[in-house]
């Protein structure tokens, strides 16, 4: 878990060509652009991103392109790119292209504020892995540029589990047996940050959960279903048990220092969470191994989608004056195999996996053999077994950035123990159907 924003994420179902008409309340258009701008002079196209490395391929872009030139503007998170989005949005003066995640698309075009850009793109669609490709889509149309997959894995402290006479958890059972054993000594397994509900949907997503369904010419939203209880049940009995640190991302840098000292002893993360990792740590290089994502008991292997074989994408504004160039733009910085290496390393980029169709060949880049010493080797496979369990049935609705500051405000009340995981279910479920109803999209539940 752990997933501190920018998060990253997969989806199928809705943006994966099931038919959507009626369903979202606006579509904006392709919009016609003025590409005839690129006659007449360079280009310059307004980026905003968030993650480590972009700056330096959007260096190596504009040094190797005359005729379309990127203004990179870092926004501190995926949460408050949002916000800012919104807010450019509203004032008419949108960037051309903006890194984002996949459950977020949903709710941009159905706000009207992305470009269809299928026509500049479609051609491109054998570079890029299946799933990766389906998250940058709504009704068939293209978006923008998947830029990032991002396999699912637990990153535990050898040295504190051989101390111990523990093994790497294999199911969630096994996870919190491990952190009752290490709450005698002092340590936590895991961290809850009170302001990331993601654990609660990534465990949910791995139950078979499914929150935003189709049903005939409406959405369906159902957070009390079978695979949310059960992801339910394991979080409150960390929670109850009190196995997990509280620790905000807020404090980064304290986040790091916990797991760098010990004093929590596993996450459940992807590939580009390492880079913080590498960055912040001092003194337990080479004490980190992988193992699989626990499953729950009885369970064939399978890891959250989102955490996701998507990732990031790189969208295309609706207000964006020169949308041919931004597509082309995104697909480079998604293809040059020069800026995938640079995203793809701990040390220059952000970790992540590429969204290509080869994807698995960058393994070795996306995982730090300085943190992991000896076990560099075996994670790879770990990393590229990942790649094969990975939830694709999973849909984000089209409100889901108001669904998600709702989860979080209640998620904080969860950790602090002023609510259980089911009343926060219970809650959500009456507040999202009441929020689709209040936007004028059809839904059941």
């Amino acid at each position: 878990m752990n997933f501190t924003s920018p998060r990253r994420r997969f989806a199928s179902a809705a943006v994966a060509g099931i038919a959507l008409t009626g369903l979202l309340s606006a579509c904006g258009g392709s919009g016609s652009g003025d590409d005839a701008a690129s006659k007449s002079g360079p280009v310059t196209l307004p980026f905003w991103g968030w993650a480590n490395g972009q700056e330096a391929v959007v260096k190596a872009f504009n040094a190797s392109h005359k005729d379309i030139q990127l203004k990179y503007t870092k926004v501190t998170d995926q949460l408050t790119m949002q916000k800012q989005l919104t807010n450019a949005v509203k004032a008419g003066n949108a960037p051309c292209l903006v890194q984002n995640t996949a459950e977020y698309v949903t709710s941009w075009v159905s706000q009207g504020a992305l470009a269809d850009i299928s026509q500049y793109v479609e051609s491109e669609k054998d570079k890029f892995n299946t799933g990766a490709w389906a998250s940058a889509q709504v009704q068939g149309k293209l978006y923008g540029v998947p830029t990032s997959s991002a396999p699912q894995f637990t990153i535990y402290r050898t040295d504190i589990f051989k101390k111990y006479g523990l093994k790497p958890p294999t199911t969630w059972d096994d996870f919190i047996a491990a952190g009752k054993e290490l709450k005698k000594h002092n340590i936590k397994i895991t961290n809850y940050a009170g302001e990331d509900p993601s654990t609660l949907e990534v465990l949910a997503m791995q139950a078979g959960a499914h929150w935003y369904s189709i049903d005939g010419n409406a959405w369906k939203v159902n957070f009390q279903d079978e695979g949310t209880l059960k992801a339910a049940k394991v979080i409150q009995e960390i929670i109850d048990n009190d196995l997990n640190a509280k620790l905000s991302f807020a404090d980064y840098a304290a986040v790091q220092r916990s797991y760098d000292t010990g004093a929590t002893a596993t996450r459940q993360i992807s590939t580009w969470q390492m880079a913080g990792m590498v960055q912040n740590f001092t003194k337990s290089f080479g004490d980190w191994a992988l193992a699989p994502w626990p499953t729950y008991k009885g369970e064939a292997p399978k890891t959250p989608a989102g955490t996701n074989l998507t990732g990031s994408v790189t969208l295309v504004t609706e207000q964006c004056k020169n949308q041919e160039q931004a597509a082309q733009a995104a697909l480079w910085m998604s293809t040059n195999q020069d800026a995938v290496k640079t995203m793809a390393s701990p040390e220059t980029g952000n970790g992540v996996m590429p969204a290509l169709a080869d994807s698995k060949s960058y393994v070795g880049e996306s995982i730090s053999q300085k943190l992991l010493g000896k076990n560099y080797e075996p994670a790879q496979k770990v990393v590229t077994d990942s790649l094969g369990t990975v939830t694709t049935d999973w849909t984000f609705g089209p409100n889901w950035t108001a669904m998600f500051t709702e989860l979080q405000a209640g998620w904080a009340k969860v950790v602090s123990k002023e609510q259980t995981v089911t009343d926060l279910l219970a809650h959500m479920q009456q507040w999202t159907v009441k929020d689709l109803k209040s936007r004028g999209i059809s839904v059941k539940g």
